[in-house]
Parts: C-alpha cells; sequence; structure tokens
C-alpha cells in the first residue's frame, strides 16, 4: 500500500512540474506576439554610437578611437566626474555622453570649430566690430621668422615625439609642407606677432586647447618662483604648459578679511579669464584649458623634481596629497588633495622660451603698494594719470589705452594683484601687453572693487573699439554673461564658473559704461574720451 502511495505522489508531482513548465512557455509566447519588435531591441549600440556622432553600426574611426582613448584615461572622474560611466562599452571605450564639454572640443577638433543654431557667441564674432583687420604684419612684426624648408616628423618607431628632419629616418608624406608637420604649440608660437596673441579665427585654437586637456603628460616639475605652487608640464611632442591646480570650489568666496596679495589663485580663474579676454576681443592671454589629473601618474610617478618629490603624502581620508615649496600655502596644511587620486587644474599653453623671444616686465603705474596700511600714489592723487602721461612709454603710442584694456579685464574678474605685466622685447613700446597670471580673478561675486578701474576713471581715455564692444555685450543679443557661458561650456571642466560670477559680470560692465559716460559728460567732446582706432571700418 505504502509503495502505491509513493507511486501515486512522484506521478502527480511529474504532470505538475510538466505543467508548470508548460505554462511559463505559453507566458512568453504571448508576450513575443503581443509586444512590438522595436520595444524588445536594445538601445545600448545607438547610445553608444550617439555618443561618439556615428551612426550605429558604423565602424569606428581609428582617430576617434585614440581621441576617446585619452578621455578615458584623463577625464574618468574628479569632483563632479566622479562617478563611473553607466554607458555601455564599445570597442573597448567607454563612451561618456555627460561631459559635453569634451564632446564638442573633439567635434571642432575633427571638424573644425562649428556653432549650434541660435548661438550668441557665433553672433558675437561674426559681427563687424569683431571682424576689424589688423594692420599688415611683416617679416618684422612676426616673433619668429621661420626656414620654410625645415621640417619635422614623427620618429619611425611610431611614438608622439617630433624632431627635426636632420634626425629622422622617414620622409614626410606626399602633400604635406613642413609646416603641417609642426606640432599645434610651435604653430602657435609662430603664429605670434606685433599685434595679436592669436589671430580672431585661429583654427590651431580648438585643436591646442584639445592638446592641453589630453595630451599624455611625461614630465611634472614644480615651477620656480612665485607665491604659490604651480607645475610646469611637459608633452612628448616637447610641447609644455603650466599647470594650477584647483585650491578651492568654486562657489566659494574670499573672504572679505583677506588682503588681495594673500588670496588663493583659482585654476577656474585663469580658464574664464582666457575666454573672456577672447570675448572683448583682447586676445592676449594664452589659451587655457581645464584638465583632470591623476596625482599619482601623471605627477607623482613622474616628477625627477626631488624637492617636489618629498611633499606626496596620503591624508587620513584615503586621499594622495602634496604641497611642494613656496611662498604661500605650501604646507600640509594647505596641501592639495586629490579624490583620490585626481585633480582639477587649468592648463595654460606657455608662452615661447625667453632665451627664443625675451619678454620685458614693465611695473604697473597703478601698482598697489602691497603693504597693510600704507596706500600707493595713485590712490592718494587723483591727478595722477596727468603724471603718467609724461613717462615714457606712456607718452606716446597706445600704451596708456592698453593699460585701461588691462584694467577693465581685471575689474570685469574682480582681479587686484596686477603688479607687473609684460611685452615681448622685439616688439619694443608699439605692441600689445601680455595678460599673464589671472588666478586671483573671480574671488568674490557679491561685491565689486571700484579702485581697479582707477587708470580709466583718472585718465578717462579708451579705445573707441574697446568701448563699441563693451556697448554690445551689454545688449540682450549679445550679453556678456551669455556669450562667456557659452564659451565656458566647451571646458571639460564645466561648468567652470558659478552663476553668481557670470551675472556679477553684467553688473560690472554697466558700472564701466558708467564711468566712460561720466568723462564723455565732463569732456564735452567724444574726442578727448575715444580714442578713434577703427576709423571708417565701423
Amino acid at each position: 500500500m505504502r509503495w502505491r502511495l509513493q507511486m501515486l505522489f512522484q506521478r502527480k508531482l511529474k504532470i505538475s512540474f510538466l505543467f508548470l513548465l508548460f505554462l511559463a512557455l505559453l507566458v512568453h509566447l504571448v508576450m513575443d506576439f503581443a509586444l512590438p519588435t522595436t520595444h524588445r531591441s536594445c538601445g545600448c549600440n545607438t547610445k553608444a554610437s550617439k555618443a561618439v556622432g556615428v551612426l550605429s553600426g558604423s565602424p569606428m574611426p581609428a582617430s576617434l578611437k585614440k581621441l576617446s582613448l585619452r578621455i578615458l584615461q584623463d577625464f574618468s572622474g574628479s569632483n563632479g566626474f566622479l562617478e563611473k560611466s553607466s554607458q555601455p562599452e564599445r570597442g573597448g571605450l567607454h563612451i561618456r555622453t555627460g561631459e559635453p564639454g569634451i564632446q564638442q572640443q573633439h567635434e571642432e577638433v575633427d571638424q573644425g570649430a562649428r556653432w549650434t543654431k541660435g548661438s550668441k557667441l557665433a553672433a558675437l564674432f561674426e559681427h563687424p566690430l569683431y571682424n576689424i583687420p589688423v594692420p599688415e604684419v611683416t617679416e618684422k612684426d612676426k616673433l619668429f621668422v621661420v626656414n620654410p624648408t625645415e621640417k619635422f616628423s614623427l620618429h619611425s618607431s611610431g611614438s608622439d615625439e617630433w624632431v627635426s628632419s636632420s634626425k629622422a629616418e622617414t620622409l614626410l608624406p606626399t602633400g604635406k609642407t613642413a609646416y603641417d608637420t609642426y606640432p599645434t604649440w610651435l604653430k602657435f608660437h609662430i603664429g605670434i606677432n606685433r599685434y595679436e596673441l592669436y589671430p580672431r579665427r585661429d583654427p590651431l585654437l580648438p585643436k591646442l586647447l584639445w592638446d592641453l586637456a589630453t595630451q599624455r603628460i611625461v614630465s611634472s616639475v614644480q615651477k620656480s618662483g612665485g607665491t604659490q605652487l604651480k607645475l610646469i608640464m611637459t608633452f612628448p611632442n616637447y610641447g609644455q604648459a603650466l599647470f594650477k591646480p584647483m585650491k578651492q570650489t568654486r562657489d566659494q568666496e574670499t573672504s572679505i578679511d583677506f588682503f588681495y596679495f594673500s588670496d588663493f589663485e583659482r585654476h577656474n580663474a585663469e580658464i574664464a579669464a582666457f575666454h573672456l579676454d577672447r570675448i572683448l576681443d583682447f586676445r592676449r592671454i594664452p589659451p587655457v584649458s581645464g584638465r583632470l589629473v591623476n596625482i599619482t601618474k601623471e605627477i607623482r610617478d613622474i616628477t625627477t623634481d626631488k624637492k617636489l618629490a618629498k611633499t606626496f603624502f596620503i591624508s587620513p581620508a584615503g586621499n594622495v596629497c602634496f604641497y611642494g615649496e613656496c611662498s604661500y600655502y605650501c604646507s600640509t596644511e594647505h596641501a592639495l588633495c586629490g579624490k583620490p587620486d585626481r585633480l582639477e587644474g587649468s592648463m595654460a599653453a606657455l608662452l615661447p622660451d625667453k632665451t627664443l623671444a625675451k619678454r620685458r616686465s614693465w611695473r604697473s603705474p597703478w601698482r598697489r603698494s602691497y603693504h597693510k596700511s600704507k596706500k600707493a600714489e595713485w590712490e592718494l592723487n587723483p591727478n595722477y594719470c596727468a603724471q603718467v602721461r609724461e613717462i615714457p612709454p606712456y607718452d606716446r603710442g597706445h600704451r596708456l589705452l592698453d593699460l585701461i584694456d588691462m584694467a577693465i579685464l581685471d575689474f570685469l574678474m574682480g582681479n587686484m594683484d596686477r603688479h607687473h605685466y609684460e611685452t615681448f622685447e622685439k616688439f619694443g613700446n608699439d605692441t600689445f601687453l601680455l595678460h599673464l597670471d589671472n588666478g586671483r580673478g573671480f574671488g568674490t561675486h557679491s561685491r565689486d572693487e571700484p579702485s581697479i578701474l582707477a587708470p580709466l576713471q583718472q585718465c578717462c581715455s579708451i579705445k573707441k573699439s574697446t568701448y563699441l564692444r563693451l556697448q554690445l555685450l551689454a545688449t540682450q543679443p549679445y550679453r556678456l554673461s551669455d556669450v562667456l557661458r557659452e564659451a565656458l561650456a566647451a571646458d571639460p571642466l564645466a561648468p567652470v564658473l558659478a552663476e553668481p560670477h557670470l551675472q556679477a559680470l553684467d553688473r560690472r560692465l554697466g558700472k564701466v559704461l558708467v564711468v566712460v559716460g561720466h568723462c564723455l559728460a565732463r569732456a564735452g567732446h567724444q574726442e578727448k574720451v575715444l580714442v578713434d582706432d577703427v576709423g571708417s571700418w565701423v
């Protein structure tokens, strides 16, 4: 009897199991027939294709693979970019659609600079005020006169290093001129002339910014001198950049009790200053790009600077930190720490070495006293500009007007630390001023410093072209905050500035125009205030 009951139980169990299998199969068949095919297909490949700008199923270009590899290595995370990508892999690459600045820079490198429809920045650069021609550039107006037959080529080993053709074992590809073989940084140096650091529509600019953000770093050493830590970084093609690390977050304001000469130098201020300088059409700041650096692999492990190497340590939180040697903020209390070893910074293209292109340093007539209680002469004498106008090189040419341009740039940024400026010695006094070292800008947005405008207020002179552009940037179609926001959106570290800093620009621009308006009202004659440098072009 027991045996029969066991057999009956086993038979019922087998029937129940088969019934469940049949039911599951039936459910799958119903789902397959009920849902459309398009809803069942995976969108992973489509998303990955859109992320790199190619059609789904089409082969990825070799150049895109190389550029994407650099993105993967250099922009995989810090601060806002610490999270791992959730995008699927395609061709072994992690495609990050969350970094619009990198994607835009990549498109500019491959296809040239393109602006989206309705771009205020594109419209600004098309305006007649941004198409006033510079004087004809002769040989004596160029910083370098190069031998057009001198060629550069890659090592036959396939490395990224550039060498002179006299040492190269390989021949240039057919159709390439010698200039085509130069690395971008060298083309930038060759293009410098008496009138501008780079042209308005410089096709090299997107590529140079891309190189600063992605080129492999082969050497990192601390820059000598200065009050705060800065690094000189070298690339495989012998290009170099000045790296300023992040010291404070974007929404931190400088304390009202800080003296200007002890303020932090901000990496994002260097990036924003370059784009603002370009928007004002000065073009006197070398190109700057943001970059995410691996402290371990791209600084500590490759540095030959023994003093710098001694300052690395692991923080209690497990982050890699270092502090270097400098006059201010170089101690364990002010160490620069990664998350865990990723650190934001600005990468500024270096100017030609001073042994090749000498530069002269000039003390600004409106230099601050850098004393905690004493004031400078210009702060006490309202007629100070009359004295300056009698002193070379401010007694002739456009040097004083260029200095006023620089004061306007500094006021917009809130930079009080402009004690010196430089010029290329080859061009004498008849050339533009270099707007270098802008890290102390964009420290405050809730208050303005009117004393920065002292050169404009006391001299009551301004270039007509500068004044007209400022007026243009105060109008809705070309609002300064909008065009700068758009320009900074292309940087790998976007957003570069906190929104209150962008809004402060519009407020400060209005104050500059008010100062000029007061000068015009007092002068009576427009020609005394607005120095015509545009003629009949506008």
